[in-house]
């Protein structure tokens, strides 16, 4: 019988120094043999996933969350009666709150999405994680969300130099001194909002979890990474899959207790003597799922898979000792395409 050829949409086109999960999540979709017409969905004229040779078959410009949710909402309409989507994977956590909001209305238009619930982006915010720590009983360091640049010089006496000062949605940077943390607090309020996260340093090796839950208590894929090269935004530049059983227990320990629906990344810290810091959750596939794809789990096919409502059975195993290495790449495009895109909103 011949495959049903989906038509899939993908943001996250910006494969930049500070990449989007757009291109990975393509690519991932391609390498699985489905039947696929992929759909670009970019927020910026100059996203070089718009132009990658034989990445998308399209590309609409769409507009920021922040503009509305009802122009927000009719763009997606409009590329819908062009392109009849089947299945929209969104990749930024500034867009997912409208996605999950409209996951219900998308599904009477006939497109499909796998992702949390409300309830679930919202319980794993950066300036939500003490509590979700205290209810599932995992070791995070002490934080406080900060909503103006005074509160620094009164934190609780548990948070020290050095410390993080993250941004709402994206970015953090670590701090030595008082000027240095309302520098990073003016930049990061001003460019993702309020609050701004203040997170306590825990010396250790950074790890990450990608991961799959079905929703149901299930973890449908894990594999665990360990970042040999962070850039000064925070990310990873290169990283090698891991084999640590108590990591992937925390994962799956997680997922069960929150029935976690979609794709999510476990930031955590494990320290000299082998303890687990959770420093952060993002409620979607990070830019490194390609790794996972690599050492033989591939997310992004599942997700297509259970956006559709097809069971999929939960990958136990991955190769180990699998690196990434990102590198920059300079594309060679035409004027004509760029112009198109500007003038037209779509190529």
């Amino acid at each position: 019988m011949t495959q049903k050829k989906l038509t899939i949409a993908i943001t996250g086109l910006n494969n930049i120094d500070s990449p989007g999960p757009g291109v990975p999540v393509i690519r991932g979709i391609k390498d699985s043999g489905m039947n696929v017409r992929i759909i670009g969905l970019a927020y910026e004229n100059l996203e070089p996933g718009i132009y990658m040779p034989g990445l998308v078959d399209k590309t609409y410009l769409i507009p920021y969350p922040s503009v509305g949710s009802e122009s927000f909402l009719d763009r997606l309409t409009y590329i819908h009666e062009q392109e009849k989507i089947d299945i929209i994977i969104p990749n930024f956590d500034s867009e997912l709150y409208l996605f999950i909001k409209f996951s219900d209305t998308l599904l009477k238009m006939g497109i499909h999405t796998f992702l949390p619930t409300l309830k679930q982006f919202e319980e794993r915010q950066k300036d939500n994680l003490p509590e979700f720590a205290k209810k599932y009983k995992i070791t995070v360091p002490k934080s406080k969300a900060v909503l103006s640049s005074n509160e620094l010089a009164d934190l609780p006496n548990e948070i020290s130099y050095p410390y993080f000062i993250k941004g709402k949605f994206y970015e953090a940077y670590k701090v030595d001194n008082y000027n240095q943390a309302v520098f990073y607090f003016n930049q990061l309020s001003s460019k993702w909002g309020l609050p701004v996260v203040v997170q306590q340093a825990i010396k250790g090796t950074e790890v990450n979890v990608i991961a799959l839950g079905d929703g149901e208590g299930n973890t449908i894929a894990a594999v665990a990474m360990r970042k040999q090269y962070i850039t000064d935004k925070g990310k990873a530049w290169g990283g090698i899959t891991l084999n640590d059983e108590r990591l992937l227990k925390i994962t799956h320990n997680i997922i069960n207790e929150t029935k976690w629906r979609g794709a999510m990344e476990l930031e955590m810290i494990k320290t000299d003597d082998g303890e687990y810091h959770l420093i952060e959750i993002n409620p979607r596939i990070p830019a490194w799922v390609y790794l996972a794809v690599g050492a033989g789990q591939n997310i992004p096919e599942m997700i297509c898979q259970l956006a559709m409502g097809k069971k999929v059975k939960p990958l136990k195993t991955y190769e180990y000792g699998k690196m990434f290495i990102r590198y920059s790449w300079d594309l060679i495009g035409d004027i004509k395409d760029f112009e198109k895109i500007i003038m037209l909103g779509e190529l």
